[in-house]
């Protein structure tokens, strides 16, 4: 195991943001239905080996496909496979095994696919993916829908797809639809669903990843705090749905600048707020964290699927900002954040989550004394040069390994 020691310092400066993870996934599967073209730059985080893995598994025919920690890979691959015609056993480590897979268990047999499974991973499937009307929750994880429609347009006959609840994250499900037309595919959006023209063929391109704003949210924060940052390599007319913690940060009362394709977030007086984050789930990390060092209460709700993640993030988030000094009661979908008078150093569980890990990074910046995060090493899932970037901007983080 990793930990990472911190001692108080200010970000300043220029960093270039990661190729988006989001964007990757979808990219590197409508390059393997195209057969050609490739898909840069990619970085090297654990996930998005896993679905590159993933996808050489299917290429190979192998009958064991290991997704590793990554839910994106096993959401979008299940369906690929399907429709592929394989018989495959999904497996997976950390908490994956543990995640919910009932959407397929709903859909998948209804469409000539058996699942055998004793209620998580491995899960075997078997036959071929058919066409038809599939009936998903919008509100269990828009990667079920994600991955319906990255492979549905592959097959014969045309689909549709029936939300039997309100989507939530649905600008996870836009990227997808604006990375599917990059490739040629029409996808029909309805008033509750989607149609999909079977028999499609994916263009061999070669596809550019965009930075990703998920990340970004984390150096917002630290300069929303106390700090003075340029992130570098941000289209904001993504349709990635975090480019919204510009709207997040300024609400708080940072400074935050648009130019060509960067943005300038300087400190401010920062002050609590209310906010839905339904659509935005990944940044609630960020947005608690900000939420400490503002004055007055801030409340953080729509978030119930965090409990589904690497961890279970609203508990992570809220335990530990307890041991900081902060005062933050669970809710059911979020959280209700009320800072004291200063933020604590404290040994800071990571609970083995790249994203728990990188808010209280920003933490440490400003607590009052020594600050250990532990399970540092958590962040290769999405950002291994995360710990580089925050100390090339004036962060002062030590990686070291304890032995169990």
């Amino acid at each position: 195991m990793e930990k990472a020691a911190f001692e108080n310092s200010i970000l300043k400066g220029s960093v270039s943001m990661p190729a988006s993870k989001s964007v990757a996934h979808r990219a590197l599967i409508c390059s393997f239905l195209a057969s050609r073209g490739t898909v840069s730059p990619l970085g090297d985080s654990k996930d998005i080996r896993a679905t590159q893995s993933a996808l050489k598994s299917l290429k190979k025919e192998e009958s064991i496909i290991n997704c590793a920690e990554s839910g994106s890979t096993l959401r979008f691959i299940v369906p690929l496979a399907a429709a592929l015609g394989r018989n495959v056993c999904f497996t997976g480590t950390g908490r994956l095994p543990l995640r919910p897979i009932d959407e397929f268990l709903n859909f998948l047999p209804k469409h000539g696919v058996k699942c055998k499974t004793e209620g998580g991973l491995p899960m075997e499937i078997s036959g071929k993916l058919e066409s038809g009307i599939f009936e998903v929750n919008g509100n269990v994880s828009s990667q079920y829908i994600t991955g319906l429609l990255l492979s549905l347009p592959y097959i014969k006959g045309n689909s549709e797809i029936h939300l039997t609840t309100p989507l939530q994250s649905k600008p996870y499900v836009d990227i997808t639809l604006k990375v599917l037309k990059d490739y040629g595919i029409t996808v029909e959006e309805t008033k509750n669903g989607y149609i999909i023209p079977g028999n499609q063929k994916y263009n061999n391109i070669d596809y550019y990843v965009e930075g990703d704003w998920s990340q970004a949210a984390f150096f917002m924060s630290a300069a929303a705090v106390g700090g003075e940052v340029t992130l570098e390599n941000l289209n904001y007319n993504s349709a990635q749905g975090d480019k919204s913690v510009v709207d997040v940060m300024r609400k708080f009362g940072a400074e935050v600048v648009l130019k060509d394709n960067c943005v300038l977030c300087k400190k401010g007086s920062l002050r609590g707020i209310e906010i839905d984050c339904r659509n935005i789930p990944d940044m609630v990390p960020a947005i608690a964290v900000t939420a400490a060092f503002a004055k007055g209460k801030t409340v953080i709700s729509g978030a119930e699927r965090l409990r589904h993640k690497e961890s279970d993030r609203i508990s992570a988030v809220a335990s530990n900002l307890r041991l900081t000094g902060v005062s933050a009661e669970e809710t059911e979908g979020g959280m209700i954040i009320t800072p004291g008078n200063e933020v604590l150093g404290a040994e800071i569980n990571g609970y083995n989550d790249h994203r728990i890990v990188m808010a209280f990074a920003v933490a440490a910046l400003f607590a009052k004394g020594k600050t250990v995060i532990t399970d540092a090493n958590s962040i290769n899932k999405s950002y291994p040069e995360f710990f580089d970037d925050y100390n090339k901007l004036g962060g002062k983080a030590n990686v070291f390994s304890v032995r169990r």
